[in-house]
């Protein structure tokens, strides 16, 4: 709104200003004032301001997860009515088709069966708003090269790519892999002071908390087929635990994501036909028509020789990873000098 009367509009990082210039007295005329003399003495602590399109992908992306925490609500809510009546678990999906079916003839008093269903047609009015907006964001991430260049990499879907470009928005802002890490709060805290060594902590997690969360559940798949992912969270998995692991991986996964997109390199361990599958999967996600004839690039992955064939070539990988830190580790300590 200010562009227009202004000659540039400057956003200031409200954490670090706080630090900077903080005052008893607090009014607008006085933040106002401190504000004009930190920008002209050079100190202010920019922000970057996201451009039109980014701002439109992020209230997408934020919308999103707001639609998919509500999802879960109402399904804890239908799991709740079940409970309190001692209703015995179903065994397979419960809002699956056949869990649905189910559902109907569950043994349930009369307002508690009226409460039931007033759930389902909610969670069912949720779900057509979710995939409506799905839609939306797979005909963004078609045109959009960024994402499509990073779901190459193993356990990032196009929701997770255009969680993670909306928040990065221009990748020259960030300039090295340590640096967009840290933005998605996924580096641990420092203490040190004098001669005291340093100690790290948790993770920060500061910044974008949605692309955070989406990156550790990329991790989370990654680690589930093999590939050099697979070796790097099984190596922190041995020595630190699970969860850990998770963390550190998704931290690699977002030096992968810099790489990429700041020296336009191809994922050199992508399975081209999974890769293939994928881009199929959001193209009919996008409202696209199903094919019928002659068999597209994705045919490929239903091949069971091809489709093991790129599953041999990144366990090789996996297996070469671990081989070299089983090397590593048997390398005497240097000496120390002095």
């Amino acid at each position: 709104m200010l562009t227009p009367f202004v000659a540039k509009v400057v956003i200031a990082n409200p954490l670090q200003v706080k630090a900077i210039a903080h005052a008893r007295v607090k009014t607008d005329k006085v933040d106002a004032r401190i504000l004009a003399q930190l920008h002209a003495a050079g100190f202010l602590p920019e922000v970057w301001a996201a451009d039109d399109d980014t701002l439109n992908l992020r209230r997408l992306v934020s919308e999103r997860a707001a639609l998919v925490r509500s999802v879960r609500r109402v399904k804890s809510r239908v799991q709740a009515v079940l409970h309190a009546n001692l209703v015995p678990k179903y065994s397979g999906h419960l809002f699956g088709k056949g869990g649905r079916d189910w559902l109907s003839t569950a043994p349930l008093p009369r307002a508690e069966r009226d409460l039931l269903a007033r759930h389902l047609d909610e969670l069912d009015w949720l779900k057509g708003k979710l995939e409506k907006l799905d839609g939306t964001m797979a005909r963004i991430a078609l045109d959009d090269t960024r994402t499509r260049k990073l779901m190459t990499i193993a356990g990032i879907n196009s929701v997770v790519a255009t969680a993670v470009i909306a928040a990065i928005g221009d990748i020259s802002r960030f300039p090295t892999p340590d640096r967009l890490a840290s933005y998605f709060g996924l580096t641990p805290r420092v203490r040190q002071s004098g001669d005291r060594g340093a100690i790290h902590g948790r993770i920060s997690k500061q910044g974008n908390a949605i692309a955070r969360t989406m990156l550790i559940e990329a991790a989370w798949s990654a680690a589930s087929v093999p590939g050099p992912l697979r070796a790097f969270f099984l190596r922190i998995k041995d020595r630190k635990g699970l969860n850990v692991a998770a963390v550190a991986t998704a931290r690699k996964i977002a030096n992968l994501i810099w790489e990429l997109l700041t020296k336009e390199a191809p994922y050199r361990w992508a399975r081209p036909a999974f890769v293939a599958m994928k881009m199929r999967k959001l193209e009919l996600r996008a409202g696209a028509a199903k094919a019928h004839g002659p068999a597209g690039p994705a045919r490929d992955y239903w091949i069971k020789e091809i489709r093991h064939r790129e599953m041999e070539l990144v366990a090789q990988a996996e297996a070469a990873y671990a081989a070299m830190v089983e090397a590593w580790r048997d390398r005497p300590p240097k000496p120390q000098k002095g």
